[in-house]
């Protein structure tokens, strides 16, 4: 069975923490990079997810340089190019579940940012189609989150309760196993 690196949104608005906030795992640039040199030198294919935010003001907006992938991302000429305005790579342009479905590809491999935003939606997106999905969690990375909640309050989390949060829901939940990029390589 031919399996796809999924690589999200690894674009160089999230290096702007002034807007996003503190982050965690610096290494994820880094993991995502063996990812893509890996599947590459198997021949195995890479789908490169873009986030294309229609919010004017955002780093991720079209217009923005903020839009534009990391270098180690942006090296590399994808299977294909998925542009998205949502949290899951399934609802973007073209339509990544007919694109897998055409080439008889089952099992995912996704990594990138959010960990806890696009990389877990689109993991539980894929679980809930019956792919077979395994999310690299130290190839994904996330920033501190804080929000009024009604009938909670303000809830705060730091990335890395974030980032721990996503793996135990996607992997007790049934939607993915958790895996460092070590194992995959």
């Amino acid at each position: 069975m031919t399996r796809a690196l999924i690589v999200i949104d690894m674009q160089r608005g999230f290096d702007d923490l002034a807007f996003w906030g503190p982050t965690a795992n610096p290494e994820c640039e880094a993991n995502v990079a063996a990812l893509i040199e890996r599947w590459g030198r198997e021949g195995e294919p890479i789908v490169i997810v873009r986030h294309d935010s229609p919010k004017e003001g955002s780093p991720l907006h079209p217009s923005a340089p903020g839009n534009a992938l990391v270098s180690a991302v942006a090296a590399v000429e994808p299977d294909v190019l998925v542009s998205k305005s949502v949290n899951s790579a399934f609802y973007g342009d073209p339509d990544l579940q007919a694109w897998l479905e055409e080439r008889g590809i089952r099992d995912l491999v996704i990594c990138g940012i959010q960990t806890n935003m696009c990389v877990e939606t689109t993991a539980r997106m894929a679980g809930n189609l019956g792919y077979d999905v395994t999310v690299a969690l130290d190839a994904t990375r996330t920033f501190d989150l804080t929000g009024e909640v009604a009938g909670v309050g303000t809830v705060s989390r730091t990335a890395a309760e974030l980032m721990a949060e996503t793996a135990l829901v996607l992997q007790q939940g049934g939607f993915a196993r958790i895996v460092r990029t070590a194992d995959l390589l």
